[in-house]
């Protein structure tokens, strides 16, 4: 089994130590078939991550400050999320530089694919020697950006509230798959509401946006970024997946590298973080 934190997170080093993690300076340690077009694919997951940390603590200082009713604490943690939102947006827009859709479904996305609920392994896979197992196939999902835990802090923190379905579902036991660090970070999260169990950071601009506008304005700019974030993908998932499946049938596209059903869910998931500051 691969998961993302094998294949990204941990699977990384600077060309020169002394230098930053950016993309100009990081290399994978482990590859299947190399080239340029695995390697790009990976290291902008890795510099997104990287990007993440001063806006995920951003995201922290805005919600302290919410617990704390501190509206300045509030606004710079939204502004400096925004900030890292911005580039972790202008690093994805990056993939097509160096990875083409082509070769990536044929090169790359086999080796990644799960073997839970694939078509090409229905009855999932026998690990040989492996005597937990007793013989027995098993089914565990692909490596998969899901597996980060990125997006669902962001989801989370911002209070974005996504309707049950297939994708819920799944993204729910992608958790399984995350470092446990992340999986408790995520919950934390997750757990922070207010008074009347609502997500402690919007109610609380939500609350205040009468006497702070501006509280609701970094926050529409917040909830906007995370928008153009999964529009971005959700373009990706239909070129580099969808689109070449109706070329070349080489491995299965009616389902994710994660094993699930993708392209509707992702479109209803990035409808819903839009009507976040429209309702």
């Amino acid at each position: 089994m691969l998961s993302y934190a094998s294949y990204a997170l941990d699977n990384w080093r600077r060309l020169d130590p002394a230098k930053p993690i950016q993309l100009d300076n990081i290399v994978l340690l482990q590859n299947f078939l190399g080239g340029l077009d695995e390697e790009w694919f990976v290291v902008i997951h890795v510099q997104i991550e990287r990007q993440t940390g001063p806006g995920l603590a951003g995201l922290i200082q805005a919600m302290n400050g919410a617990a704390g009713d501190k509206p300045g604490e509030v606004l710079a943690g939204l502004q400096s999320l925004a900030a890292a939102q911005t580039a972790m947006r202008d690093t994805l827009l990056r993939m097509k530089e160096r990875c083409d859709p082509y070769i990536y479904y044929n090169r790359v996305r086999p080796y990644i694919h799960a073997w839970k609920n694939s078509p090409a392994l229905p009855s999932g896979l026998v690990y040989e020697g492996v005597t937990a197992y007793a013989g027995q196939p098993q089914q565990f999902r692909g490596e998969t950006g899901a597996q980060s835990s990125i997006v669902p802090c962001l989801d989370a923190g911002l209070g974005i509230v996504h309707a049950p379905d297939p994708l819920t579902v799944y993204l729910q036991e992608m958790r399984e798959y995350m470092p446990p660090q992340h999986q408790a970070f995520l919950y934390a999260i997750q757990q922070t509401t207010d008074g009347n169990d609502r997500p402690l950071l919007s109610a609380y601009i939500r609350d205040q946006s009468s006497r702070h506008p501006e509280l609701w304005e970094a926050y529409c700019t917040c909830v906007d970024l995370l928008a153009q974030f999964r529009d971005i993908h959700v373009g990706y998932a239909d070129s580099y997946i969808h689109r070449q499946h109706q070329i070349h049938a080489s491995n299965p596209s009616a389902v994710g590298t994660g094993g699930t059903p993708f392209m509707a869910y992702l479109q209803k998931h990035l409808d819903e973080t839009r009507r976040a500051i429209v309702d």
